[in-house]
């Protein structure tokens, strides 16, 4: 009789843990398995991870950089200028883009993002700015 009351003790313990932990229902074993996952989440890839093996990109953004473009534009962020996302979202990768926007990098242009003028780089091989022009259109998110 001394064993009997601790036992049941322990007995009814054990029991209401194991209920409260989900052992002793039958309709939370099957709503488990009826439940379908949840879907996964959409990992952000950053467009420099997205495109960094591309030989495009790896051109392009060299000389943009040499060519000192990062001062005012940045990849996904609005600086001075738009971020080279925006352009590619608003542009078109075409031949007859790429010319327009090379002349609007050599000769500068006003009007287009705003009042900020983009100032003239007639110092820039024309070859030059279309490679940086192509890196930019690549860039869609």
């Amino acid at each position: 009789m001394k064993l009997f009351k601790p036992f049941s003790i322990g007995v009814i313990a054990l029991s209401s843990l194991a209920y409260a932990c989900g052992g002793g229902s039958q309709e939370s074993t099957e709503t488990a398995s009826n439940s379908t996952p949840a879907p996964a989440q959409e990992v952000k890839v950053s467009l420099e991870d997205k495109y960094k093996d591309d030989p495009i990109f790896i051109t392009g953004s060299l000389k943009a950089k040499e060519a000192g473009c990062t001062a005012c534009h940045m990849l996904e962020r609005k600086v001075v200028g738009p971020s080279y996302a925006d352009v590619a979202e608003k542009y078109e990768n075409t031949p007859e883009n790429v010319s327009m926007l090379a002349d609007h990098v050599i000769n500068g242009n006003v009007g287009n993002w705003g009042e900020i003028q983009m100032p003239s780089h007639p110092h820039l091989e024309r070859s030059d700015v279309e490679d940086m022009i192509k890196y930019v259109l690549l860039l869609k998110r």
